[in-house]
């Protein structure tokens, strides 16, 4: 037995004992009750040897489990460093998991996700087009302003991307980008215009719902992609039909005019028209003849409609809606058999479904008729679900089938759903009110149901009877009666009132019981709820004006009741009733008309259903089952009243015959004759740009025929080749267009080299070259489609070329052609910093401020791992948080000074919502708070970043560190070496610059120190522990030169130790900021003395 259950546990727990073998061990160790801790300090070791292995199968094990851990909501943030050293992996499935990861961590470690920048620039040029897709995905998840360029180069290169795939993945960009800074939003609508036009069937549905997201308005973009994407729509993936079937619906409604009024009016006016004629058989004719409909809107329709059929809820509902909303009223019942089909999913889509039914059927009656028996309820299906088919079944109720209807609802009012049987019986007063013949009989069966068991059920139709009597002026008094005796049992405050309002206002007709009535409710009027009480006081004002012999000393006692009662309503009440019926010297003229006031005829009650005003919603949206406006709801417009111009979808049709043409001489006359009719079309200011134009439409025309069918290929459309040479045309095509591709590369980086040398430019140039820029990018909207895709890529390097002679600043954010930067290397063993040096070097060229030629910022020489305590653990009630400073560029401003904030959490308990709150900053001090943490964990740590600008100044930046209970007052005073960036110079540059900051610049004292602290290395190391500077190349032994700048000004600092005979020494400082040369003069002299 002991062996079997031990093979039993071999094999079904083995996974599990993998992944939990270090809490098993860690749990025998002597840490006794620290166990759990230790486990998963050693478990995250073991994961780090694990991703340092040379066997794939080992680090894709450990990603995997990382992975794991993430999902179950543990933290693995330490592991970042070991995960990324695996992003160049060769092995594809742990390059998955590492984006996977990466993505996890992107917006919550934003420092350390910027460390794999570099690699995902070099991933976007990968031969892998899932590699190109991930590396885009995880770029655009990294939530960092800074890196916006950045991600507007990448989505630019992959919207050309020759995989349909990468396309797609740009498209899904756009939106992320474009929800992290909006002002790109005019360069990414060029991107989206361009993806538009793509005829990937695999690219389609991502950028509509790019276009939804970013300019829902711009309909003048999809004029020329109309009927290509009514086309494509049959072969799009599914969650991609519903969104331009949705986008479709909206065009629709602006574009044609309406189907309806043609169904209803239209065709009566008409016929008086032709009534003038004198041919009969005209008229005859005319009637017979249908809705004329634009072929554009005929064509939407028509390529919707196998859609109903799609296995996607979401799908038929999309299409359900588009039919309901703009086609015909004669065609829309097709819909109905496939909503109804929709009823056999789960109660999620079913839910979904019966709502946009129950707006339908207020309408259309007819469409769902013949469905009756599909609303019947189960006695399995949830309230939500049955409620929403009482709704459906209330409203196509008619005298056919009323009869049926209401033998269903006797069933389900015996229902056990209390909830469902209350609402039975509402639907059954809606019936009695809707449908007049069977108003008597309903009345009579929720009598009967007055005699129910169930307090609920009887309360329900005391409330519903109230309603219906109301509605009925004629005699009901027995039903009051029976009624009235019901208050001794019924206890729901609902039904009390409805029986206390009921019998005051027919209280003329009972007479006897009236008085009776409110002799019993004096008695209980303290323990009764305040709904019953309201009506109470409005019995007695009733019977003390109609009958006030037997009734007048009781109303007196029951408004002195009410007088003191604790609710103000009826406080309120009671003295407004007073004054009302009970004459004296203070009445108002109000008094004479009580009767009347009090015993006026009511308006009945208008049971309406709940979805009645949702139809002015769109079908299948989330404010539609709301019954609210939601946040990026697009309204559907109405009709227009004329049709604009359908000539604008013209272009379409040419494109799309081209396209379809078999024939390959048929292709270059329809691509010529697309080139003459747009080039007429164009403004263009330069008859330089139609010469240059035609001729390269002329080469264009002459590789069409290749072109086309590799991109029918890559495309997932469904077109074919027809023969062997097509193929082999493709393949000498692929090579020329990568040839051209490379050309292209290698002119924009001559281009880039030329533009370092010449950073000057003629004013008349500059407008003459921006002339022929316009004229060139008119030039390519009119060749997007018939020019090859290696013509354009050239084309477009060479227009970034003109761009960046004539813009040296645009080179700046051009960061994905740094991945080459070689950092210094430095004598002194360095800490890791928490940027890599490449990484800092990508963000230097993010400095857009002129500098000067001498001025290059360089890596730091030493990162000094001191902290300094920002809130000490007893102070913070258990938060303790220390700062220090990375000596790193900061990625909030080019002027700030980067600060890593240590927040540690020493309780035992949660401490959420870590911010920083009211900040007391000097005059000019500005500073880039971290985001707010949610939560931190007991024993937990966390590491976040902010930038200072101390306007180079050692003044303290005082805030609050707030968490969700405390605000403690901290302060941050940077020393002076930390207001530098280290700058790279040589040394005929560091003496030049040298001899221009003399006299009242230059700052000097003498040290005196043992001849072993003067050696090379020793003062290199202690300068550079005090100063973030760089080490200057000196071709002296005796004479050592650091340089910097300051973060705030760009002003340099000029350090010269120069040693003397013997052990004295001289240290001179020369720079602009005096203040601050002379304080950093006196920090480096104990320094460099001391031994």
């Amino acid at each position: 037995m002991s062996s079997n259950s031990f093979a039993y546990n071999e094999q079904s727990g083995g996974g599990e004992a993998t992944e939990l073998g270090q809490e098993a061990t860690s749990t025998i160790s002597p840490s006794g009750a620290f166990g759990l801790f230790s486990s998963d300090l050693k478990k995250n070791e073991d994961l780090k040897q694990m991703l340092e292995s040379n066997k794939d199968s080992a680090k894709l094990d450990a990603m995997k489990r990382i992975v794991g851990m993430i999902a179950k909501g543990k933290n693995a943030s330490e592991l970042f460093p070991a995960v990324v050293k695996n992003v160049a992996s060769k092995n594809i499935e742990i390059k998955k998991l590492v984006y996977v990861y990466l993505v996890r961590y992107a917006e919550e470690q934003q420092d350390l996700a910027l460390l794999s920048i570099s690699t995902f620039q070099r991933a976007l040029k990968d031969p892998n087009q899932l590699i190109r897709a991930s590396a885009l995905r995880v770029l655009s998840s990294i939530r960092v302003p800074i890196i916006v360029p950045i991600m507007m180069l990448a989505i630019k290169e992959a919207s050309a991307d020759l995989s349909p795939y990468v396309r797609k993945n740009a498209a899904h960009a756009i939106q992320k980008l474009y929800s992290l800074d909006p002002e790109q939003k005019e360069m990414l609508i060029e991107v989206i215009e361009k993806l538009l036009k793509d005829k990937s069937t695999l690219v389609a549905g991502s950028v509509v719902m790019a276009f939804e997201e970013v300019c829902p308005d711009r309909i003048d973009l999809i004029h020329k992609n109309y009927r290509k994407l009514c086309n494509l729509l049959v072969d799009v993936e599914e969650w991609g039909q519903v969104v331009i079937i949705h986008m479709l619906t909206r065009y629709a409604r602006t574009q044609f005019v309406s189907p309806w009024k043609e169904d209803d009016g239209l065709e009566d006016n008409e016929k008086n028209f032709y009534e003038s004629d004198d041919e009969q058989k005209e008229k005859t004719d005319h009637r017979k003849k249908p809705y004329n409909m634009d072929p554009d809107h005929r064509l939407l329709i028509r390529n919707t409609k196998p859609l109903l059929q799609s296995r996607n809820a979401a799908v038929v509902m999309a299409v359900a809606q588009l039919y309901w909303h703009i086609s015909p009223k004669s065609e829309v019942g097709i819909i109905s058999k496939s909503l109804v089909r929709l009823l056999r999913s789960n109660r999620e889509v079913q839910y979904i479904v019966l709502q946009n039914i129950a707006t339908m059927s207020i309408q259309r009656k007819g469409m769902f008729e013949p469905y009756l028996k599909s609303f019947y309820v189960r006695s399995t299906d949830p309230t939500m679900i049955k409620t929403l088919k009482l709704e459906i079944l209330t409203n196509l109720a008619n005298e056919a089938n009323i009869s049926t209807l209401l033998r269903e609802f006797q069933t389900y009012v015996k229902s056990q759903d209390k909830q469902f049987a209350a609402a039975t019986i509402q639907t059954i007063g809606r019936c009695a009110t809707n449908i007049s013949e069977v108003t008597d009989t309903c009345l009579n069966g929720l009598v009967c149901l007055l005699s129910n068991r169930d307090e609920i059920v009887v309360a329900e139709s005391v409330v519903v009877i109230k309603k219906l009597l109301q509605m009925q002026p004629v005699q009901h008094g027995e039903i009051i009666k029976h009624m009235a005796k019901l208050l001794d049992s019924i206890t729901v405050p609902v039904a009390r009132a409805s029986i206390l309002w009921l019998i005051g206002e027919n209280c003329e007709r009972v007479p006897k019981i009236a008085p009776d009535v409110l002799r019993k409710m004096a008695k209980s009027f303290t323990s009764e709820d305040d709904l019953v009480k309201l009506q109470i006081l409005n019995l007695g004002a009733k019977l003390y004006l109609t009958n006030s012999k037997q009734t007048k000393l009781l109303t007196q006692y029951i408004l002195n009741l009410g007088k003191y009662d604790q609710n103000y309503d009826i406080r309120d009440r009671t003295r407004f009733i007073r004054q009302l019926i009970v004459p004296n010297e203070k009445s108002g003229a109000l008094s004479k008309y009580a009767k009347k006031i009090f015993l006026a005829q009511k308006p009945a009650p208008l049971l309406e259903s709940p979805f009645k005003d949702r139809d002015h919603f769109q079908l299948g949206t989330l404010s539609h089952t709301l019954n609210t406006k939601a946040t990026g709801y697009l309204e559907l417009s109405n009709w227009p009243e004329v049709a604009p111009d359908p000539s604008v979808r013209n272009v379409e049709v040419i494109e799309l015959a081209k396209e379809w043409t078999p024939a390959g001489k048929a292709k270059k006359e329809n691509s010529a004759k697309k080139f003459y009719s747009e080039s007429e079309e164009e403004d263009s200011s330069d008859s330089s740009s139609d010469s240059e134009s035609e001729s390269e439409s002329a080469n264009g025309e002459q590789e069409e025929e290749g072109d086309s069918s590799e991109d029918s290929s890559e495309d997932t459309s469904s077109e074919h080749r027809s023969d062997s040479e097509s193929a082999s045309e493709v393949g000498d095509k692929r090579t020329a267009k990568k040839n051209s591709k490379s050309k292209g590369k290698s002119y924009s980086e001559d281009g880039e080299k030329e533009n370092e040398k010449s950073k000057t430019s003629d004013s008349s140039s500059t407008d003459s070259s921006s002339e022929e820029e316009s004229s060139s990018d008119s030039e390519s909207v009119s060749e997007s489609e018939s020019e090859p895709e290696s013509r354009k890529i050239a084309k477009e390097n060479e227009k970034k070329k003109t761009k960046q002679d004539r813009n040296p600043l645009t080179k700046d954010v051009s960061l994905l052609d740094l991945d080459d930067f070689n950092p210094v290397s430095t004598p002194v063993a360095l800490p890791t910093p928490a940027l890599s040096p490449s990484l800092i070097a990508d963000l230097e060229g993010l400095n857009l401020s002129t500098c000067s030629s001498v001025i290059s910022v360089r890596t730091p020489v030493f990162v000094p791992v001191k902290t300094h305590v920002l809130l000490h653990r007893m102070s913070g009630r258990g938060l303790a948080a220390h700062y220090f400073f990375p000596r790193q560029p900061c990625i909030f401003g080019d002027k700030m000074v980067s600060v890593q904030i240590t927040l540690n959490n020493t309780t035992d308990q949660k401490i959420e919502n870590i911010h920083i709150g009211e900040k007391k900053l000097p005059v000019g001090m500005q500073m880039h708070v971290f985001n707010p943490i949610e939560s931190l964990e007991p024993e937990g740590s966390i590491t976040v970043s902010m930038g200072i600008d101390f306007c180079d100044s050692t003044q303290t930046a005082s805030f609050q560190l707030c968490t969700k209970d405390d605000c403690f007052s901290v302060n941050i005073q940077p020393p002076v070496g930390e207001l530098l960036l280290p700058v790279a110079m040589s040394e005929k540059d560091f003496k030049k610059e040298q001899g221009m900051l003399t006299g009242m610049n230059e700052t000097s004292t003498v040290i005196i120190a043992a001849p072993q602290n003067f050696t090379p290395s020793v003062i290199l190391q202690k300068v550079v522990n005090v100063a973030n500077v760089g080490v200057v190349p000196s071709g002296q032994d005796n004479i050592h030169r650091f340089a910097a700048k300051t973060v705030h000004s760009g002003s340099l600092m000029l350090v010269t130790v120069e040693l003397k005979e013997g052990s004295t020494a001289q240290l001179i400082i020369n720079t602009e900021r005096t203040v601050i040369g002379s304080v950093l003069l006196r920090e480096l002299k104990p320094v460099l003395s001391q031994g």
